[in-house]
């Protein structure tokens, strides 16, 4: 990790449908561009992942997608519609920033959701796309949906039972993820904190065996940030990502030509490495470390790969 710094300019750019994204850029003006894509989905770009390029070598930029973040309508304020906040919608932002910034080509480094956006992104613009860091890989597949809010409760079961036990019960032999995401539409404020503490209850309890795991890690919010957070998440994942299922794998191929990195916990409970060593298989270009002391929220040896990773391609 390279020492804290702050951006050297900064925006709200109007990307339609009424939605503003903040942006940010940091580092050397005239270095390599790089852009940050955040996870979550939901979760906002924060400070220390700026840390994680070499300022010196590479422009770095860093966005707040839809709804979370500085970027407006926040997705805490119940009356944001959420018709309009899609991965076609993010991936049209990402294109909508590049041009704004006059880039050509830029790296794309990000992790979890991050990956799912920037795996879409290249495979829709791969003339845009220079090199790819991805940890922590997700394709947000149904099936790796379903491993998440119901599969890894058999480690945890009784976490799992408490967040099954927080739906009405009608839908708790259902799809706990469409009943959370109506929660969270609710028209009764409380109702809607209720369903979202009891989301990211379950969320930091998936991780809560890592090695490196931090108590609370997502329920250490600001309460819109958890509002926000819980909300794009739920929509997000009961349409599937709006991703036909698998597609991400079957379509590596549109990566061709384009060098990747990916790295991903042994120990990653909520995403075990089965999907990025699947990835890894259909995309020739990409090469993958999995990591034993690490699971989903990383470690030392995750973050000196992605460094020694995002230094080798500086070079290029």
């Amino acid at each position: 990790m390279y020492p804290p710094i702050e951006p050297y300019d900064h925006g709200m750019l109007d990307v339609g449908d009424g939605n503003h994204v903040y942006w940010e850029t940091c580092g050397n003006p005239a270095g390599k561009p790089a852009l940050v894509v955040h996870g979550g989905p939901g979760s906002g770009c924060r400070p220390g992942q700026r840390q994680a390029v070499d300022p010196s070598r590479y422009r770095v930029v860093l966005f707040d997608q839809r709804g979370c973040g500085r970027s407006i309508p926040h997705a805490s304020d119940p009356a944001t519609g959420m018709s309009v906040n899609t991965t076609a919608h993010l991936v049209a932002d990402m294109e909508r920033l590049r041009e704004h910034l006059g880039i050509d080509r830029w790296l794309l480094h990000g992790g979890s959701w991050g990956s799912t956006l920037i795996l879409a992104y290249a495979q829709r613009h791969p003339h845009r796309v220079s090199e790819i860091v991805i940890a922590s890989v997700t394709t947000t597949r149904r099936s790796e949906i379903d491993w998440l809010y119901r599969g890894v409760g058999r480690f945890y079961p009784e976490a799992w039972e408490r967040f099954r036990q927080s739906v009405p019960p009608g839908e708790r032999d259902g799809d706990l993820v469409a009943a959370y995401a109506r929660l969270v539409e609710h028209p009764d404020a409380a109702v809607r904190q209720q369903a979202t503490l009891d989301w990211l209850a379950w969320e930091d309890a998936v991780i809560s065996a890592e090695p490196n795991a931090r108590t609370g890690a997502y329920g250490d919010r600001p309460p819109a940030a958890q509002l926000a957070f819980v909300r794009i998440c739920a929509h997000f994942f009961s349409h599937g990502a709006w991703l036909e299922e698998g597609a991400l794998l079957r379509d590596a191929g549109r990566l061709a030509g384009i060098p990747g990195f990916l790295v991903h916990g042994r120990l990653d409970m909520g995403g075990p490495p089965s999907t990025a060593w699947e990835l890894a298989r259909a995309w020739p270009d990409a090469a993958l470390v999995i990591v034993e002391d690490s699971g989903h929220t990383g470690s030392d040896t995750t973050r000196a790969h992605i460094t020694a990773a995002l230094d080798r391609f500086a070079r290029r």
